[in-house]
């Protein structure tokens, strides 16, 4: 509000100024207009005054009497200073009672006569010299009149100048505000906004006037206002949009001008090269970007102007990621060429899963053709003649028998990893006792441990209820058990430790065993992956037990963690809900 009021304080004060001024003008004006005249009718009445105050002498007497009486008659009062410069007359106490006037009086008298100075003002009254060269009078007679008259006047002139000036400044005010609501005031209000404007507040409207132009602009000024305001909704919305597409992009997108910097990057992209937004966006991208690879795809999309597509291999951290890059060149609607955008496919999954089968087909084809072989060169051996021999009979029989025997739990285990991996296979839920069908798996195990003479150990939370497929969830433990005895030593020992926790179950399945390398353990619940594939053969296995256990645990949304040392022994660490959701 004081902004707004201060040009109209500025106005007023001017105004004041002006008036002010001229009044001091037409006030100095008519003083000296008064005075003047005033003057003059002093010098003619002192003409008069000096005749009759020739009646009051006589042969150098003086009536003092009658001058002191005529004095009082025309309120003026008469000092006589004749041609010796001596006081004869002086009737100054008519006009002033003070003994200090009189003096004052005497002395302006006197330097009067001497300088033979013209009329003038002292305090309230008005000297006025007349010369005096008769046959009977010589000297200086000085009319003293007060001016009184004048000086009320003079007020009088003042007290109108200042109530017109007064009324003057009502009128210039109200005239001022009214000018000032009706066409500053819209002004000063649409030059704020537009001002907020150009700082980008689109949310500011002015103060719309109701006369002329300024209603006009306000007018202008606010549906601008409006328009902004709408196309920067809009554009927001496209921004957002925008980049809600780009950050959700499954693959990484680089945006790079044609100078080399950064503009862009995604939130795929920071996932899979890691880093915030800041190491990259503003540098250059051969800075930012530490992978010579990458360089040379982007300066091939500056060069050839044209897409680009290549598939590298990049070391990131500590993973090893397979990156398919696609560059292409951006240009303007004119043609201009504004920079590169690339795009980055992380296919290391698609390599993982490539690799995946390529390793499966050859390991089923690997475990089919050992037990086809050995059925196969014993049948062509007894059908050579070996069946004349019943003791080679017997032995060879034995071999197909085993073999077969193996061909079929490797075929099983492959129907049932298949089955459990289908999206439509279900569970036959119910309440399981895990303490007890743990104690159950126990018992199938011991002859075995015996055997190598293991000694098993546990410790389990009784009343372990949980909600699950107690077929499965016995195929599940009775792997990870029936592994820790393949893999102890002699004289090795197992332990076995369930404990109930508040909304989960935690076991823990400890062997003595060979034990896993660290680089080891993330493989191992791929199929056919054996740690050592000599032992692991021998033993009987398929190499699919634990890759079964894993798709048991994730219908059952459990979690399998592994702790392992070489040589010292392996730890599987089985968490499961109490409920499943």
């Amino acid at each position: 509000m004081r902004a707004y009021a201060r040009p109209l304080i500025t106005y007023t004060l001017l105004a004041f100024l002006i008036m002010l001024g001229l009044g001091v003008i037409l006030a100095q004006l008519t003083h000296s207009y008064f005075v003047t005249l005033f003057e003059e009718r002093i010098q003619n009445e002192s003409d008069y005054y000096a005749g009759a105050f020739e009646r009051y002498v006589d042969n150098d007497h003086y009536d003092i009497e009658g001058l002191e009486k005529f004095s009082q008659e025309i309120n003026s009062a008469f000092i006589f200073i004749d041609e010796d410069k001596q006081l004869q007359i002086n009737t100054m106490p008519i006009l002033h009672k003070e003994s200090t006037h009189e003096k004052e009086a005497i002395e302006t008298a006197t330097a009067m006569q001497e300088d033979g100075a013209p009329g003038q003002f002292v305090r309230s009254d008005y000297y006025y010299p007349v010369a005096m060269d008769t046959n009977e009078v010589n000297g200086t007679l000085v009319v003293i009149t007060p001016v009184t008259s004048l000086e009320n006047i003079t007020k009088n002139i003042w007290l109108l100048i200042s109530f017109t000036m007064l009324l003057g400044l009502v009128i210039i005010a109200i005239i001022g505000y009214k000018i000032f609501e009706k066409y500053i005031k819209p002004i000063r209000s649409a030059a704020d906004t537009a001002h907020q404007l150009a700082e980008g507040n689109y949310k500011a409207r002015t103060y719309e006037g109701y006369f002329g132009e300024a209603k006009k602009l306000s007018e202008s000024i606010n549906i601008l206002a409006r328009n902004l305001q709408e196309m920067t909704i809009e554009q927001d919305m496209q921004e957002n949009r925008l980049e809600a597409v780009i950050n959700n992009m499954g693959s990484g997108v680089l945006m790079i001008d044609e100078k080399g910097y950064i503009h862009l990057v995604n939130r795929a992209f920071l996932k899979s090269f890691t880093g915030s937004p800041k190491e990259y966006v503003g540098r250059l991208y051969y800075d930012a970007i530490p992978y010579p690879s990458i360089h040379e795809a982007i300066q091939s999309v500056f060069m050839l102007e044209k897409t680009v597509r290549e598939t590298f291999v990049l070391p990131i951290n500590i993973d090893r990621k397979h990156m398919e890059i696609t560059g292409a060149p951006i240009f303007n609607e004119s043609g201009k060429w504004k920079g590169v955008v690339l795009v980055f496919h992380d296919i290391t999954e698609l390599k993982r899963l490539e690799q995946m089968r390529k390793d499966f087909v050859a390991n089923v084809s690997h475990e089919l053709k050992t037990p086809i072989t050995s059925i196969r060169g014993f049948s062509e051996t007894l059908l050579d003649g070996a069946m004349k021999d019943p003791a080679l009979v017997d032995q060879f029989l034995n071999i197909i028998y085993k073999e077969s025997t193996r061909l079929q739990t490797l075929i099983k285990d492959l129907l049932e990893l298949s089955k459990l991996e289908k999206a439509e296979f279900n569970l036959n839920l119910e309440n399981i006792r895990l303490d007890q069908l743990l104690q159950d798996l126990l018992t199938i195990i011991e002859p075995s441990a015996e055997k190598k003479t293991i000694r098993i150990r546990k410790d389990m939370d009784p009343d372990s209820l949980i909600e699950g497929d107690s077929a499965r969830l016995k195929q599940l433990f009775l792997n990870l058990l029936t592994n820790a005895v393949s893999y102890s030593s002699q004289n090795g020992e197992i332990t076995l430790i369930l404990r109930q926790l508040e909304d989960k179950v935690h076991v823990s399945i400890t062997d003595t065993g060979i034990g896993i390398p660290k680089e080891e353990i993330p493989r191992i619940f791929e199929r056919f992956y054996r740690v050592d594939k000599a032992r692991s053969r021998n033993s009987g296995g398929t190499g699919l037990g634990l890759a079964i256990a894993k798709h048991i645990l994730e219908v059952h949304e459990g979690k399998i963690e592994v702790d392992s040392e070489p040589g010292k022994g392996t730890t599987f660490h089985v968490t499961l809900p109490k409920r499943l959701h």
